[in-house]
């Protein structure tokens, strides 16, 4: 939060400036005020027109600090906000991750809006903060010049009032945090079950689906009206201290001037000074419930930003050009990869299939054991450069807003590739049934389209980036029979001469590998092409063709 604030200094200098200028205007307005009466009661003429345009004055000098100022805190504020934003996005999307670990998308969404624009506000509360602060001791010292006692009872009573403040501000940042999480947490499972919709759907588990909401959405508004009740007391605390602490510097007024001690003009400029007053002191008790609730929303910031990386280590680059050689050694598990080799890998457990996608990506790096390309450990390479010619495409994948064509491309493949992976794909067909093709927009991340659809644009999408080495984890469980035969035989000619490694149990996929490499309970039982192991291996067999 410091360092998001810091870059700020010069708008909230610039702010708390003006503020204070506006403040020490608003100050001066009942003292004037109590001036220009004394002048009426003594009969000056002269000095009574003057003081009225020293005050006529003085409203236009508050009015335009009061707007540029605000503008300036806002800026301050929208800004710092704006570079929390960034760093945590460039925290979740760092190429070593671990940011997500623990997380649910729609958490890291609200931290990355609703903390960010928490700590942000803090911009905003040092300059109105700063600018009260300073209208009390400005206050405090014209009723110095007015009446020392009064003075002095504003000076003596500030302290404590406003360590009080900060005081029964503690339980409010500890139930903001907790508001936030279950917040978070709340978010998240929300945009899960926006995003597995057509799931829930398909599975009939709409009201399981709506009660796991309800009941995690309940927690969060507990917490939030905790959080609620925590704030109402804590300024109700404040504006009540406040309002007896006002009460007293009046009565005080009143009774020095019933003594004689000061005039007419005097006590109305005490009064008014003294309802003045209740401004500044309201605002110590925002400024401080805002103060608490950036600091919680600034840990859990912080907690991001700070999150281990899940790769460490490693930045070199891979050999120039790619060969695409693979060299897998992990616990039991021994597969060698030619350069240009289709390669398909079945899995009898699932949980072993994702790690190697893991793996290849690096996405994490073995506890025991290692892999290579092209001779070069995964380990000792920069995740950046080994993913432009490492390309590990997950069976769950996401598409953007936008356009078919740029979903396919990522506004870097040319169009000529993109022709060429779509029809790979047999993504074409989908375009040919959208009204615009390929310009057609995919909005809400493409769900209008069918599972298969979707399936058939990620699939183009990947064949669009060439990579050296390509790896696809179960590209084509939503499309038909008859689609995924022919898919298979285009995939196999576009990739053909670069590596190519997919983690299926598809038995048209399989068929035009090279080879197949079949791991059941943790290591490599056969190795083969897939019509001798489909022939000779009863368990590949059931795995593949049940």
């Amino acid at each position: 939060m410091k360092a998001a604030l810091t870059r700020q200094r010069r708008l909230i200098g610039t702010g708390a400036l003006l503020a204070t200028l506006h403040q020490a205007g608003e100050v001066s307005v009942p003292f004037l005020i109590g001036v220009i009466i004394d002048r009426a009661v003594d009969g000056g003429v002269g000095d009574l027109f003057l003081w009225l345009g020293v005050l006529g004055g003085v409203y236009i000098g508050l009015s335009y600090s009061f707007r540029y100022g605000a503008r300036a805190g806002a800026r301050a504020s929208e800004q710092a906000a704006h570079d929390l934003r960034l760093q945590v996005t460039r925290r979740v999307l760092h190429n070593r991750g671990g940011a997500e670990e623990g997380r649910l998308p729609g958490a890291l969404v609200s931290i990355a809006t609703s903390d960010t624009a928490r700590v942000g506000g803090v911009a905003v509360a040092i300059v109105y903060g700063t600018a009260a602060v300073v209208a009390v001791v400005f206050t405090a010292v014209l009723l110095l010049w007015i009446s020392i006692p009064l003075g002095l009872l504003v000076l003596l009573g500030l302290p404590p009032l406003m360590w009080l403040g900060q005081r029964i501000g503690q339980p409010l940042e500890e139930r903001s945090e907790t508001e936030q999480e279950h917040a978070a947490e709340a978010s998240g499972v929300a945009a899960d079950l926006v995003e597995g919709l057509r799931v829930v759907k398909g599975l009939r588990a709409e009201e399981a689906a709506v009660s796991r909401y309800r009941q995690r959405s309940q927690v969060a508004l507990t917490a939030t009206v905790r959080a609620a009740r925590t704030e109402a007391a804590y300024q109700g605390v404040v504006l009540t201290v406040s309002g007896l602490f006002l009460a007293v510097i009046a009565v005080v007024g009143g009774i020095l001037a019933v003594r004689g001690d000061i005039t007419v003009g005097q006590l109305i400029s005490s009064v008014g000074l003294a309802q003045f007053l209740v401004g500044p002191l309201s605002t110590f008790g925002w400024v401080g419930a805002d103060f608490a609730q950036a600091r919680a929303s600034s840990r859990r910031i912080e907690a991001v930003l700070s999150a281990p990386v899940a790769v460490t280590g490693g930045d070199a680059v891979p050999v120039t050009p790619v060969k695409g050689q693979i060299d897998l050694r992990v616990r039991d598990v021994t597969v060698k990869i030619a350069p240009g080799e289709t390669v398909g890998i079945v899995a009898t457990d699932a949980a072993a299939a994702a790690e190697l996608l893991q793996l290849l990506g690096r996405s994490s790096d073995p506890a025991d054991g290692v892999v290579e390309l092209d001779g070069v450990t995964l380990a000792a390479l920069e995740p950046e450069d080994l993913r432009a010619a490492v390309l590990a495409v997950e069976h769950h994948t996401d598409l953007f807003d936008g356009t078919l064509r740029a979903a396919v491309s990522l506004d870097r493949a040319d169009p000529g590739t993109v022709d060429a992976a779509m029809a790979a794909a047999d993504a074409d067909e989908v375009a040919r049934t959208l009204p615009d093709g390929l310009d057609a927009v995919l909005g809400d991340g493409a769900r209008t389209l069918s599972g298969g659809q979707r399936q058939r644009i990620a699939l183009a999408r990947a064949l669009a980036t060439e990579a050296p080495v390509l790896v696809l984890h179960d590209p084509t469980t939503a499309v038909d029979a008859v689609t995924e035969a022919r898919i298979a035989t285009r995939l196999r000619a576009m990739r053909d001469g670069r590596t190519t490694i997919l983690v299926t149990t598809s038995p048209a996929l399989l068929a035009v590998t090279d080879r197949v490499v079949f791991l059941h309970e943790g290591a490599v039982r056969a190795d083969g092409t897939h019509g001798d192991l489909a022939a000779a291996d009863a368990t590949y067999r059931e795995t593949v063709l049940a």
